[in-house]
């Protein structure tokens, strides 16, 4: 038996292992990049979708930020009128711009926001109590 085995080691011989990459972007084949390119196309599963940043219009990015500019300074002229931080009082106004009309309507109670979506027909009401 001892003989057996011995025999059998006598056979056996090594060699040496050379990895070799496959992907061209780690070194591999040049001429991997169709095969593999088309292989991933094959595999994938997911619908191609675009970028919203490479869609985007930028006079409507710009309408969008004007729109939230405007928005904002008002609410600050609002907030500051009903807190008393502001001399003058708040007059009954009416304001139009993109697909929304704005109406402030000064009350006993408070000021009431009136936006009315013109694309929609949506309409919100707010109500600012005075203090």
């Amino acid at each position: 038996m001892v003989l057996v085995i011995a025999g059998m080691t006598a056979q056996v011989q090594a060699q040496q292992f050379v990895y070799e990459p496959l992907n061209p972007a780690f070194g591999g084949n040049p001429m991997n990049y169709s095969w593999m390119l088309n292989s991933a196309n094959a595999q994938n599963q997911h619908e191609a979708t675009r970028d919203a940043r490479l869609t985007r219009d930028p006079l409507e990015d710009f309408q969008a930020s004007l729109q939230r500019q405007i928005l904002s300074q008002l609410t600050r002229d609002i907030a500051r009128q009903q807190l008393g931080l502001s001399g003058e009082p708040l007059k009954e106004s009416r304001f139009e711009f993109g697909e929304f009309t704005i109406e402030i309507v000064p009350g006993a109670d408070g000021v009431q926001l009136l936006i009315f979506n013109i694309l929609t027909g949506d309409e919100t009401s707010i109500t600012i109590p005075s203090f």
